[in-house]
């Protein structure tokens, strides 16, 4: 029997896991003694000190210009925090796994293997020239389409396994890096510098319309997520007690599904592959509020993914002068915490 003590909404616990006896209240964080409450209103508080810092420190010259400029460069780092933050949690809820995070189904392979075809086939200035809603389009339509027709075959199929599509995707992202080192070994030296630049996260040319159209998918997407935490609670649970209180499992996880691969499509179009920025800021969620359920962690974690990527751009910016680029911060430490976390499941 699982261990139900933790209540609705607890974070998916390994059985090995759930055996061990509670940790020593010295050995706990602090901040889990807070009221759900309190550590969502501190980490609002530092959110909007972080967006204010961010858009008026060190304002000369044309402050309209910069204003917008800056507005636009937030307004991406808020979209990609909610998405990414959002999907993460929604996906080790329905897989019970605290290390996946939707980039092992293949989407970041998915994005690069696009990027290089379409380089490999139209040449790197058709591709950096052609309409930003275009492109926008083409990746968002690619990735959801590769979505839904494996998360189609796997659950209309004989086996209908999560763990099997897990499998699955996980194949077809080695199998779209093979194809993408193949076609990136075949072009001229000139493109495939043009082409690194696009593997990695920017917030610095992030298109208006689009950051628009990224907006509206996101807010639907945290709504549909916030009508759905009480299920969310419960399938946290496992899938045997979700079915057995009612929760129609195979329907509620295909829609989570999908909107998982929305919110990674609409991110990675926007600004690039961000592989290890939900396994950071969800990990810490969990740390601030463990215990809590859906309806504390889905705000939680978005702003701490605001708080991560507004910050981090301030500091960037400020102290070290652009000397690197955030999303290389962010996947050196999402790594490291990705392998201690394997280190540390391995060792229990």
């Amino acid at each position: 029997m699982p261990d139900l003590k933790s209540g609705p909404g607890s974070p998916p616990v390994p059985m090995a896991a759930a055996a061990n006896p509670a940790p020593s209240a010295t050995a706990r964080f602090s901040v889990r003694r807070l009221p759900p409450s309190a550590v969502l209103l501190v980490l609002a508080a530092v959110a909007v000190a972080a967006v204010a810092t961010f858009l008026f420190i060190d304002l000369k010259g044309n402050t309209g210009y910069v204003l917008t400029r800056r507005s636009i460069k937030v307004g991406a780092m808020v979209v990609v925090a909610v998405a990414v933050g959002t999907s993460t949690l929604l996906f080790q809820t329905v897989t019970a796994n605290r290390i996946l995070t939707p980039s092992i189904m293949g989407f970041d392979s998915l994005y690069i293997l696009v990027q290089t075809g379409l380089t490999f086939s139209l040449g790197a200035t058709a591709v950096v020239t052609a309409p930003p809603l275009l492109r926008f389009g083409v990746e968002v339509a690619l990735m959801v389409g590769f979505s839904a027709l494996l998360y189609r075959w796997m659950f209309t199929g004989a086996s209908r396994s999560l763990h099997l599509l897990l499998l699955v995707g996980i194949v077809l992202g080695t199998l779209f890096r093979g194809f993408s080192s193949l076609l990136q070994r075949l072009m001229q030296p000139s493109e495939f510098i043009i082409l690194q630049d696009l593997f990695f996260a920017s917030f610095n040319s992030v298109d208006p319309s689009i950051l628009a159209i990224s907006g509206l998918v996101a807010a639907a997407a945290a709504v549909f997520a916030w009508r759905q935490r009480h299920q969310l609670d419960v399938l946290a649970l496992g899938r045997d007690l979700a079915i057995n209180v009612g929760v129609d499992h195979r329907r509620t996880v295909m829609a989570v599904l999908m909107v998982c691969s929305l919110l990674v499509a609409v991110s990675t179009a926007l600004v690039g592959p961000v592989t290890f920025f939900g396994l950071l800021v969800v990990s810490l969620g969990y740390q601030f509020c463990r215990g809590f359920s859906h309806r504390w962690l889905l705000p939680i974690v978005s702003l701490l993914g605001v708080v991560a990527l507004v910050g981090g751009q301030l500091v960037l910016e400020q102290v070290f002068g652009f000397d690197t680029a955030l999303s290389i911060i962010i996947e050196f430490s999402g790594g490291i915490l990705f392998l201690f976390l394997l280190l540390k499941g391995a060792l229990k």
